[in-house]
Order: structure tokens, then sequence, then C-alpha cells
């Protein structure tokens, strides 16, 4: 896996640069206040306690909910993951990546060429108090993965993510589900599934139909695959997304839906204290792990996070000191706030720190292919999406847009995950507008009635509908989309809606077109292929994309272990990807977070979420 990026290279940094002009008068006035500013806000929590350690910031998105098996999006992921745990982690600051035990006692034991895994569970671990469990201390136990798993393949529950559950292949489990939903009765939960049984109270173990090399990754998810007390679900009912209970570091306090998440110190956390094992010759980690090994998790008191969905807002409540960190600055300020790839003179002198990643996520728009303008698998159907592609300008977008924060995607996956090739090329990234218009004509889109626009082969006006949010971004992205579109005389109309409401619907196969982005959850870069697999229709693979040759190769990946062979694979389903067109790739995004001088211990995870619980934030004036 490659190393953490810590700068963009000197050609991206020309770009950054460039875009500098494009800053317009609010970046002048951000710099002013960010000059007025104070170096430091007094601390205090929530509540008035002075001295409390308290990281306070915003997410632009709002999150869905804090059920793990109902989740899918970035945002409600970053919560959950802090409040339940898997059986592994992510070393903190390890690049590349590495997995240790978090709720697991030990590595695990596999047997039968990778079908059977065994784990033990940790003894003395206990989840958060509720009144689920009636005053009484309720000790993390090897069923509680069992039942956190069995979750999602209750229909009644209806994950987005049990394809992915469904793709392990677990002895029996698919047969439990498939009998709830035969004879229309509720999950039973309680009956024996032949591969998912805790052998004991501290033992749980996986048996699978074929081999899965890489199942320990999956295990290292606390977001999803954290541990579920059997009678939170009980108590909660439906409203589970709401009563969040687990073992992780914090609990849920407050929650104003689309406005404000507030998470406090869990008081019945276990004795564990800050572990990390970073490189010997990564200087930056090694002092952070000097400076905070040894000392009891967590080390914040509490978590506050708003919801600001425009950039402005954003960057202002940082400047003034509303906010000890700015995740992911908004790239409209990035020549202000680091140009080439520095903190800017006024802000160092204020102790501000930033860091700028090369992530391991892409941005895509999708086509549903159930549509009937733009899906579908017929010569003339493929043509328009490859059309769309060839004329859309993703160097301008990188330019105008992200202000050169980001790098043309070539393939579905991912920089720092196995599979990922740097020097992969393909026509996802070329803009050609006279290829664009040479497809659409040649196969019958053109204009029949002279009015400037095309039709459809068959005579019908061709109008695409892109799904968009009511955000700056996302209009800068919508002026490009109709100048790219205009070009090649193809109507485009845009339904604005707030980015929750476009995930259930894009779910539920309402939408035409939807951009978003993706980021990994583990260093296998065979979680974006699974956005072309079939079975995850309507769940990761929202675009609904079906063909055999590329199921075939995600059924072949998921047995083989790392190797030239599997990475054969990887290039082949590369090579479909862009040939169908389901999804047109755009950018791996750069992304550039900045800390006031407070904040010890950051620095962005590859692709997993918990963080907050490794971080501390100093109380009253900072310190660098």
């Amino acid at each position: 896996m490659a190393r953490q990026t810590r700068h963009p290279d000197p050609a991206r940094r020309r770009a950054l640069a460039g875009a500098a002009a494009a800053g317009g008068l609010a970046l002048a006035a951000a710099s002013s206040l960010a000059a007025a500013a104070p170096a430091w806000a007094a601390r205090a929590d929530g509540n008035g306690r002075a001295g409390a350690r308290v990281l306070r910031y915003a997410f632009p998105v709002a999150e869905s909910g804090f059920d793990p098996a109902q989740i899918s999006d970035t945002f409600s992921r970053t919560v959950t993951c802090h409040v339940f745990e898997a059986l592994y982690a992510y070393d903190h600051l390890a690049r590349p990546a590495r997995i240790v035990p978090l709720t697991a006692d030990g590595m695990p034991v596999v047997e039968d060429d990778y079908k059977t895994w065994t784990f033990k569970v940790q003894r003395g671990i206990f989840f958060a108090d509720d009144p689920a469990f009636k005053g009484q201390r309720r000790e993390l136990v090897a069923e509680d993965f069992v039942f956190a798993i069995k979750r999602y393949a209750d229909p009644a529950v209806k994950s987005p993510l049990w394809a992915s559950v469904e793709n392990w292949k677990i002895l029996g489990l698919a047969a439990r589900r498939k009998e709830a939903l035969d004879r229309k009765t509720p999950f039973d939960y309680d009956a024996p599934v032949e591969g998912l049984r805790a052998l004991d109270r501290h033992t749980v173990q996986f048996r699978f139909a074929e081999p899965q090399p890489r199942f320990l990754s999956n295990m290292a998810v606390s977001d999803l695959f954290g541990a579920v007390a059997r009678e939170v679900t009980q108590r909660y009912g439906d409203k589970i997304a709401e009563h969040p209970v687990g073992t992780g570091p914090f609990r849920l306090a407050q929650w104003r839906r689309s406005s404000l998440i507030v998470l406090e110190r869990n008081p019945a956390y276990r004795e564990r204290t800050w572990q990390s094992e970073p490189a010997a010759d990564d200087a930056e980690a090694q002092a952070i792990a000097a400076r905070l090994r040894g000392r009891r998790l967590p080390l914040l008191d509490r978590v506050e996070i708003s919801i600001i969905e425009e950039a402005q807002p954003r960057w202002l409540a940082f400047l003034n000191g509303q906010h000890d960190f700015l995740d992911r600055l908004p790239n409209e300020f990035a020549q202000i706030a680091m140009p080439g790839g520095k903190v800017a003179p006024n802000l160092a002198r204020q102790g501000v720190r930033g860091q700028m990643t090369l992530i391991s996520d892409v941005t895509f728009t999708y086509f549903n292919m159930d549509d009937p303008v733009v899906g579908g698998y017929a010569p003339h159907q493929v043509a328009l999406r490859r059309a769309i592609s060839l004329g859309t300008d993703v160097e301008r977008e990188i330019r105008l847009v992200r202000r050169g924060m980001a790098i043309p995607a070539q393939s579905p996956v991912m920089p720092h995950l196995s599979g990922y090739d740097p020097a992969f090329k393909s026509e996802m990234s070329e803009y050609s507008p006279a290829r664009a218009k040479a497809l659409l004509e040649l196969h019958g889109y053109v204009d029949r009635n002279g009015d400037g626009w095309r039709e459809t082969p068959d005579g019908k006006p061709l109008v695409l509908a892109l799904a968009t949010q009511p955000d700056q971004q996302s209009r800068q992205m919508n002026e490009l989309w109709k100048k790219n579109m205009d070009a090649l005389g193809i109507r485009i109309e845009f339904k604005a809606a707030k980015w929750p409401e476009n995930l259930k619907a894009g779910r539920a196969g309402k939408l035409q077109m939807w951009a978003l982005a993706s980021g990994a959850s583990g260093g296998d870069g065979q979680g974006m292929i699974t956005r072309y697999f079939g079975p995850q229709g309507g769940n990761q693979n929202i675009a609904r994309f079906k063909l055999k040759a590329l199921d075939d190769i995600h059924e072949r990946m998921t047995v083989l272990p790392d190797g030239p062979e599997r990475l054969k694979l990887f290039e082949e389903a590369k090579r479909l990807a862009v040939a169908y067109m389901p999804y047109k790739l755009h950018v791996h995004r750069i992304v550039a977070d900045l800390m006031h001088p407070g904040v010890v211990g950051y620095r962005r995870p590859l692709f997993w979420n918990e963080w907050w619980h490794m971080v501390d934030v100093e109380p009253g004036p900072g310190r660098a």
C-alpha cells in the first residue's frame, strides 16, 4: 500500500497556484478575517465546564442515522465507529496500514484454506450504560458479534449492505434470510446458522462456503461490523437509529437531526491506553507517539459536530475559533489557507497547522441502468454514456471547481489500495467533444427538428435529469455539466434535494443520474469493483449494473489470495467498467485539513473513520 501523500506533485502545485485568480472577493474577505481572528478561543464544554477537552468541527453533509446495519454514508459511519467497536482496528499512525486487535484477544485462528476463522473476544469489556440493560453492567460476549452480523440478513432491517455480507458466503446465513422472506415471518435470530456461531461466551467462529483470504479487514470496520447488544434493539425497535449503544469510547449525548451531533466520553469505557507503532523513519508520527503514548483513551471529553453544508460558513467558523478543526478545507479557500501546499503565513503565525493528502476515494456520476434514457446495454445506449463521458471536461472540473485539489480517475480503484495502478490510463479521463459527437451521430442521437438539441434514436427528446444538492460546489458542478452538455447538443436538467433524500431515492432506483463519492473502508481495491457487482444492485451498486462477465470476475477475486492472478482480474474489471460506463468516474481527491494549535495527534486516516479518541484538544490557549 502506498504511503500517505503529504503534498501534491509539482504539476498539481502549479495547478493550485493557477487557481488563485479564481478566488474572488469572498476569499479576500476570508483572508482578512483570518488575520483578525483570535488565535484560540477560551475552552469550555457544552455544559460550561472550563478545562474540558472538546473537539468542535463540522460535517458538510447531514447524517442519516446511527444504526450500523442501516447506514452506508461516510458521515453517519464516522459517528458509529466511535460508539461501536469491531474485533480489530487500524493502527492510527502506521503507514502502510496495519490491523491490530481492538476487542479481540489476539489474532484469529485461520483454517481450511481461509474457510474457517475463529476469534477470541477479550473479557471484561462492557457496553455503555443504557436503560435497555435494566441497571446491570452488560459485558461484551461473542454472541453480540453473531447478532450484529445476523441483523444484515434480517429483511426487516433493510440493510443496504446485505449484498456485501451475503458475498462472504457464510454457511446458512442466506438460507435463513430466504426462509424469512418465503414464509413472510420475522427473522429467527435464535435459530442456529451453521457458519456463524458463538462457540462459547468469548469465542466466535465464521465458516464460509468459499475461501475468504481477506476477511480480517472486514472485522476491522467498527462503523459497520461492531458488536450490537440484542437488548438495545428490542427496547428501541424502529427507533434504533436514534439510540446507538456500543462498547466504544464515546456515547451519543445529543442529536438534532441535520444540525448538531454531540458525543461524550463513555464512563464505562475500559482501561485502554493510547498506543501506535509508526514507521521508524516517520518523524512526524514518531513525535506524536512520543507525546501521547500511554495516556488513557479517549483523550477527549466531548466531540461536537455541526452540520454546515455551505463552504464559506464552515471556513469562517474555523477562522473565528468556533471550530478547532476544519475537515476538508473547501477547495475555493485552498489558495488562501494553503498556497502551494503550505499553511499561509498569517495562519501559521496563529499556530494553525495543515495537512494535504491524496485520499482513498473516487467521485463519480452514476447512470441508472434501468432508466430508459441513460440505461441499458444495447450499443446505442452504451454509446450515449460513453459520449457523455468523453464530453465531460474533468481537467476543467479539477482546475475551476476543485481548485486543483484532485487528480483524474482512470478506474474505480482508489489510491493506496490493492489493485490501484498509477500507470493505468483509460478513456475515463479523456475529454474529446469531437469523439463524443461522432459517437452520438453514429448511433442515431441527432437533431431531427432543427431546434439545436438532439433526440434519441427513436425520435423522442433526449433530456438528462441530474440529481444534485443545494450547495455551492454542487451549483458549480451543475454549471460545468450544462456547459459540457450544451456543447454536445444534449439538454440537461437539475433536480435539487438534500443529500439524504437523494440517497434514499437513489437506492430506490428513482434517480436517472446522481453525482457522489465513495471512500474506501479497507485496503483491498475490490470494494469499488463491488459497485459493479449485480447482486449489489440498489445498494453499493447504486447504478444497478448487471454484467455476467464482471460478476464472474468479482466472484473469482473474492476467493483468490493476493497475487499476480488477482491483479490481472483487477485489470479486466477496470476495462469492463470503462467499456460499459455505468459510472462516469471523475477524480481522486486531494484534501487539506486545518487545525488550531491545541489539536494534537491528528493524522487523516487512509480509509478508516475512527480517530476522535486518538487525538487531544488542549483546554485553554493552544500550544503548538
